[in-house]
């Protein structure tokens, strides 16, 4: 059997990030995916966009990869494309929309926020309806077959639902949890690429990192709006940032 981990939403976050990459590399894990959301938030996009390329093997859009190129005067935004350059913005506007595989005898389809855009959120409280229309297929997705298991990134909230016989789960995030103040990621465990029926497992990961030393480089770097940020990393509640 084969172990994926599934990484998301590091939003220029180092310390995390390498603590998560120091836990999957003990682990016999044969593929790192990762769902998106690689920048912005945090003070070191750029480094994020250079270790995920190097690191992960397959890596689709976030919502903060699709919007940073666009034309903006807001200074945050204006500062995170300073520090990322034209050719980095070029690779995450450049990105895949969704990964389909089977595994185990499942079809699985990961996609950052949602089947159908890299901007609809759904929470995992959200109305039965809005849960299951996770599994549908969309124009932006290869496959029109609805998914066995669907996973996403995008709401910072790690969890695991099944509905009507199929799963559902959020990595939660690598850079910006809004759950517990720890790092979050997913390991899947099965035949890969395999459409017979076999053994098939979920785990969700929680990585303590050096939170203070993420809340000092956001300092160090003198980025904008960075109280904001930094109550995130220390408290797991969302602040009301103007991009998430």
């Amino acid at each position: 059997m084969e172990k994926l981990a599934i990484i998301s939403d590091i939003h220029g976050n180092m310390p995390a990030y390498e603590a998560v990459m120091k836990d999957i590399q003990q682990r016999a894990v044969t593929q790192i995916i990762c769902l998106g959301d690689l920048i912005g938030k945090g003070p070191h996009s750029e480094k994020a966009v250079d270790r995920v390329r190097e690191d992960c093997d397959v890596v689709i859009m976030g919502n903060w990869d699709d919007f940073i190129g666009n034309p903006t005067k807001d200074a945050i935004l204006l500062w995170q494309q300073d520090r990322l350059g034209k050719e980095r913005i070029a690779y995450l506007k450049g990105l895949p929309f969704c990964y389909e595989f089977w595994m185990s005898g499942k079809f699985v389809r990961l996609f950052h926020a949602s089947p159908r855009s890299v901007y609809e959120r759904i929470q995992p409280w959200d109305s039965m309806e809005s849960r299951l229309s996770m599994f549908e297929a969309s124009e932006f997705c290869g496959e029109l077959r609805p998914a066995d298991v669907a996973g996403y990134g995008d709401v910072h909230n790690a969890y695991l639902q099944i509905l009507n016989g199929r799963m559902l789960f959020n990595t939660g995030s690598v850079g910006n949890p809004l759950d517990i103040t720890q790092a979050s990621y997913v390991l899947l465990e099965g035949h890969y690429h395999s459409e017979e029926p076999g053994a098939f497992n979920l785990q969700h990961v929680r990585i303590p990192y050096d939170i203070e030393l993420a809340v000092q480089q956001a300092k160090d770097e003198g980025m904008p709006d960075a109280e904001a940020y930094i109550l995130e990393l220390r408290t797991g509640q969302y602040r009301g940032r103007k991009k998430t």
